[in-house]
């Protein structure tokens, strides 16, 4: 795995195939995606599923909320979040390379009232106090150059990523990685969150398994979840029905 400090410098560069940009760090590892014709949909499955907190929350009070990206990638789910959802929205990305291409090249929103990038050690800002309690949907997708294993997947980072929340917001991380313990991280999770607070997606065909955990769990009915799905799709042309396919809680 890449040191911190390596990762704050690794190369950031761009492909295009077929109408896709894709950023990559300095491999050929895609590390986000924009269609460019749609600069703020969400082009990758895994990606798209990392909204699944949408169906924890009444639609008509997402927009003013607070989400927070932990690893900026192409961005995707913060300018959703921007420009989609209405959201005030924060990323953390420990190299300042990857927020400029952002902003150069996939129409990364300029800074404002409404949209913060901080160029940090994501472990290390999420300590500070100004954060806690303070963040709806925290989106967890921190990788290394490789995308070999996660960079912070320890019980006390989800136990720091806990505390940011609100007592409905939700955590969403990717737990994609060709040397990662899927099974290993849920556990460190579990340990954080505890159990009843944690659902899962069965892992895409690339191979992404994307994790929920509530601040505060909750058990709705399937029936109330698919009404919050079909909200969803109408609202924002996520593909919602499909999640409940492939989304459970891990404990009943």
């Amino acid at each position: 795995m890449k040191s911190n400090q390596a990762a704050a410098s690794s190369e950031v560069n761009l492909s295009e195939f077929d109408g896709v940009r894709y950023l990559h760090l300095g491999t050929e590892w895609v590390q986000g995606s924009m269609r460019v014709a749609a600069p703020y949909d969400i082009d990758l499955e895994y990606v798209q599923r990392m909204m699944a907190w949408l169906l924890f929350v009444p639609p008509e009070s997402v927009k003013g909320r607070h989400a927070m990206q932990l690893g900026l990638g192409a961005g995707a789910i913060t300018k959703f979040c921007y420009k989609k959802l209405g959201m005030t929205c924060t990323a953390v990305e420990i190299n300042p390379r990857v927020a400029d291409v952002c902003r150069a090249w996939l129409r990364l929103p300029p800074e404002g009232e409404r949209m913060r990038v901080v160029i940090a050690d994501a472990g290390h800002e999420i300590q500070k106090d100004e954060w806690f309690s303070t963040v709806d949907a925290l989106a967890v997708d921190l990788y290394d150059d490789d995308a070999a294993a996660p960079m912070l997947d320890s019980a006390e980072f989800y136990a720091d990523c806990r505390r940011l929340l609100t007592e409905d917001g939700c955590m969403t991380v990717n737990l994609f990685g060709r040397s990662a313990s899927f099974e290993r991280s849920l556990a460190q999770i579990v340990e954080a969150f505890g159990a009843r607070a944690v659902w899962a997606f069965k892992p895409t065909r690339e191979g992404n398994a994307v994790v929920l955990a509530q601040r505060t769990p909750t058990r709705p009915k399937r029936d109330a979840l698919a009404a919050k799905a079909e909200a969803i799709e109408a609202r924002w042309q996520l593909p919602a029905r499909k999640w409940l396919k492939v989304f459970k809680a891990l404990e009943r």
